[in-house]
């Protein structure tokens, strides 16, 4: 979780608007804020959220549309905020794949506690997902920035642990060197291509024999390079 969670609260009430704005950035969240579905979704396609607050009732597009749209292509949590109580709604926000879902009126307090519980609750999960990768004679630590390879630890500089976490990540997807850099390195690197090309005979030589275990650092001619999964 970064420094500052962002947060999108959408609502066409200024007043719940103000009052839940006030008492999150009190408790360390960064704030911003939009009254209509339509330009709720133009806000999350132009700054993603850590967490969407979305009322059902909206100008624009409704909190179901918004919602819907959303999960198309994220799944960041959010909490539907509406004034009405009956468990069809409740359900069917569930259902389009909505994390919480709290009733007007609220209060403030326990609207923070749900905020935090579920970003807890979502990053964990991603964590547990994400962060640790675990292969038959190979484990990849992200967090710990740590290699273990045949029960022993690998010494690897940053660059050749990330590369190794990104292509083991994908298991059997080509990557060109330029994928590599972008995914990498970043878009502002203008290195040569060819910095991928010795990451990637450095970490063969420190992962010798991996044949065995099932899986490799493959060479696409032509194309790239997959971490390949027999």
């Amino acid at each position: 979780m970064k420094d500052k969670p962002y947060i999108l609260l959408v609502d066409d009430d200024p007043n719940i608007s103000r009052l839940v704005q006030l008492y999150l950035e009190k408790e360390g969240f960064e704030v911003k804020c939009a009254d209509r579905g339509d330009d709720a979704l133009a806000q999350f396609r132009r700054m993603p959220p850590d967490l969407m607050l979305l009322d059902v009732m909206l100008p624009g597009m409704d909190g179901w549309q918004v919602l819907k749209a959303v999960r198309k292509t994220s799944s960041i949590p959010i909490i539907m905020l509406t004034a009405k109580d009956e468990t069809f709604d409740k359900v069917l926000g569930l259902e389009l794949g909505a994390d919480d879902y709290i009733t007007k009126p609220f209060d403030s307090k326990e609207l923070v506690a749900r905020v935090k519980a579920v970003l807890r609750r979502t990053q964990g999960a991603d964590e547990e997902k994400t962060d640790l990768l675990s292969f038959p004679g190979l484990t990849v630590s992200l967090s710990q920035y740590e290699v273990h390879y045949q029960g022993q630890k690998v010494e690897m500089p940053p660059k050749e642990l990330e590369v190794l976490y990104f292509l083991a990540s994908h298991q059997n997807q080509v990557f060109t060197r330029e994928q590599l850099l972008e995914q990498v390195w970043g878009f502002d690197f203008f290195g040569d291509s060819r910095t991928v090309d010795v990451h990637i005979k450095r970490l063969r030589e420190k992962l010798p024999d991996c044949e065995q275990y099932g899986w490799c650092i493959r060479t696409v001619w032509g194309v790239g390079y997959k971490f390949e999964m027999k």
